[in-house]
């Protein structure tokens, strides 16, 4: 597995997405609720690009007229087609079996007069 740097702490803002070139592949990188998650920057159904679509909530519902929004800031949807993807899992949403990549993320700090906390992508 090669780990790949891709910025620092400080560039990642709660609720936020960067989209960046990692080993050849675009990758959303995401925080939510102070962990960040990456995620290909591909819908499996006819390659758009999945992280430039809306970043929503899951939506539940107990019958007409009733929905709820939760887990905020967890759902992309794609551009083109508006499939429905968790971001933390790369799985889609009314059909699990059907995901995009999902990538390891760390924060990498060294003890040694560091400026900043490092942000790395494992592939």
């Amino acid at each position: 597995m090669t780990r790949y740097l891709v910025g620092n702490v400080s560039e990642f803002e709660d609720g936020q997405k960067k989209i960046i070139a990692v080993g050849g592949k675009s990758v959303g990188i995401y925080e939510i609720g102070g962990q960040l998650h990456a995620i290909r920057n591909l819908c499996p159904h006819q390659g758009a690009e999945l992280c430039r679509g809306v970043t929503a909530a899951w939506v539940d519902s107990s019958g007409p007229g009733d929905f709820r929004f939760e887990r905020e800031g967890e759902i992309v949807r794609c551009p083109w087609h508006q499939w429905e993807f968790d971001i933390r899992t790369g799985c889609m949403v009314v059909d699990p079996a059907t995901r995009t990549m999902t990538y390891g993320v760390t924060v990498e700090r060294y003890d040694v007069t560091v400026e900043e906390e490092q942000v790395f992508v494992h592939m």
